[in-house]
């Protein structure tokens, strides 16, 4: 088993943290989704566009792309707009910047078979950046970690970028960039190659040794999300079971730092079992008994065998059968175009106050003030 099958740097988040998953995952045939067919159309496009953008001769993927839309191509081109930017910007202080599209980059100095492909480089004289495209809607992605001190998996490529270019550009800043326009995300963080490399020493070298050796603790958190075996894991189970001593009966009697303690573990412990009844229904519809459980048909809704023969129909019998409405600004925008809408509606838009959510202080966004608060009440 070559170790590119389970210490991928896009995978690494999860087993820097739980060193024996990765040999668990590796177990585990991978289980093709459509989230991840789409994600790699929309990479496709994106690298077309960027290298269209800079001259390049590149052949068009569009007919192509399995899962292509209009989203795709407004997501795809405002990532090109941005890298496009970032490029004008590096020619301020670099005459001539390099940029690489779909590089393959090798790590393998720090782990053992490491390899991976970024999605966009640019290199300027002491200065290297990585920006990757995530089409995931899900799941933020932050270019910056309390944990690792930035993204684990771009601080990887950013490895391989200073065994391969160092020489030539004498890097000695590392600029990480994460762009989800899916969720309207822009994430960029700085490192110095002095801290990289010291990162890469003390913690990539050290945990990749366990992970490829199945050894180590297992941790639970945040990265068992893409975990294949999270649902069975022992360690997740027991981890999320020690909510169980508190008595959800009697709310009122809990302590303000027991409530602390559930708040910031609620979302993994809704996960988690959302986890374990979803593998328990699969397991299920092959013939597993689980005892005090049984598959059962869910309710459902009945729906028409022919919307344009019932559409006639009701129009026969003297009755308007549709409904009309202002298309939605999602759709409205897809059906102008952002620039054709910001020019023609942004002025009769407008973004009322969000609802009120409670989250970690890790969270960027800023603390709503008191005065936000009571004019939501109101």
């Amino acid at each position: 088993m070559g170790a590119h099958a389970f210490l991928s740097p896009s995978a690494s988040h999860r087993w820097l943290s739980c060193t024996p998953s990765a040999k668990l995952n590796a177990a585990v045939p991978d289980q093709p989704s459509p989230y991840a067919q789409q994600g790699t159309c929309a990479h496709e496009l994106c690298a077309y566009l960027v290298e269209k953008a800079l001259g390049r001769d590149v052949k068009d993927p569009t007919e192509n792309l399995d899962y292509y839309d209009q989203e795709m191509q407004q997501c795809a081109e405002s990532y090109r707009d941005f890298v496009m930017e970032e490029y004008e910007r590096a020619k301020q202080t670099c005459p001539d910047p390099e940029v690489l599209i779909e590089q393959r980059v090798d790590f393998s100095k720090w782990v053992e078979g490491g390899t991976g492909t970024a999605d966009c480089i640019i290199l300027t004289d002491g200065t290297a950046e990585i920006i990757d495209y995530k089409n995931g809607l899900g799941v933020l992605v932050s270019a910056d970690s309390e944990e690792f001190g930035g993204n684990p998996q771009l601080m990887c490529y950013c490895l391989g970028l200073i065994d391969m270019f160092d020489g030539i550009y004498d890097i000695d800043t590392l600029r990480m960039v994460i762009y989800q326009p899916r969720r309207d995300n822009c994430s960029i963080h700085e490192m110095s190659k002095a801290d990289l490399v010291h990162w890469a020493e003390n913690v990539l070298v050290p945990r990749a040794s366990l992970a490829m050796k199945g050894e180590g603790e297992f941790h639970a958190g945040n990265h068992c999300q893409f975990c294949k075996v999270k649902a069975t894991c022992r360690k997740r189970a027991e981890y999320n079971l020690e909510m169980a001593k508190y008595d959800f009966e009697m709310p009122s009697v809990l302590q303000d730092h027991e409530i602390d303690a559930i708040l910031m573990r609620v979302d993994q412990l809704i996960a988690w079992a959302s986890d374990v009844k979803e593998f328990a229904l699969e397991q299920a519809l092959q013939g597993k008994d689980y005892g005090h459980f049984k598959v059962v048909e869910g309710r459902s809704n009945r729906k028409y065998t022919d919307e344009a023969l019932v559409a006639q129909a009701v129009i026969n019998a003297g009755f308007d059968p549709y409904e009309k409405s202002v298309l939605g600004i999602t759709a409205m925008s897809k059906l102008l175009g952002k620039k054709k809408f910001e020019e023609l509606l942004g002025s009769l838009t407008f973004k009322p106050q969000g609802k009120p959510t409670l989250v970690s202080k890790s969270d960027k966004r800023p603390a709503m003030k008191n005065t936000a608060k009571e004019d939501f009440k109101e």
